[in-house]
């Protein structure tokens, strides 16, 4: 009975295997449709965005809480993925992922496509924050002026009127 339950967990461990392998082709085949022409543009912001949440180490939840942070990986990732999928047409989703299957079995990989994507949405997101930083500076630092305004004209507002 030991060994009947050691078989059906290699079974189980190769089914996850080549879930995660098919998952990989999948993202690496947005990737590729990401560049073609025939792609609409709201389907282009859709793959940006899963092709680097999928790559990114950073997740949306830590992995070090025991069960939410393994369901972060298991959940929106593949979500993401099948809903980029639905968007793109179909032609052109079958010739990527044959361009996917070819080049992962040759061995190429994400490479400069990823750190590209990756870091783009890095240098966004870092722009944005640092935008975000200078229009706060430049609210509090104005609201700062004109409380100083008007604590400074407060006498002026309070003085008797001669009669």
């Amino acid at each position: 009975m030991a060994v009947a339950q050691l078989g059906e967990r290699s079974s189980a461990g190769e089914r996850w295997r080549a879930w995660a392998r098919r998952l990989k082709r999948e993202v690496y085949t947005l990737a590729l449709a990401y560049r073609d022409p025939r792609v609409l543009w709201y389907a282009r912001v859709v793959i940006v965005c899963v092709v680097a949440y999928a790559l990114s180490p950073i997740d949306l939840i830590p992995d070090a809480i025991p069960v939410l942070g393994y369901l972060d990986d298991l959940i929106p990732r593949p979500l993401g993925v099948a809903l980029a999928i639905r968007l793109l047409p179909p032609n052109v989703l079958a010739e990527h992922r044959a361009t996917a299957e070819r080049r992962l079995d040759e061995g190429q990989g994400f490479g400069r496509i990823a750190a590209t994507i990756i870091v783009a949405l890095r240098l966004a997101l870092a722009g944005f924050g640092a935008l975000l930083a200078w229009r706060w500076w430049r609210w509090a630092t104005a609201s700062a002026r004109t409380r100083r305004l008007a604590r400074s004209l407060r006498p002026l507002r309070r003085a008797p009127r001669p009669a």
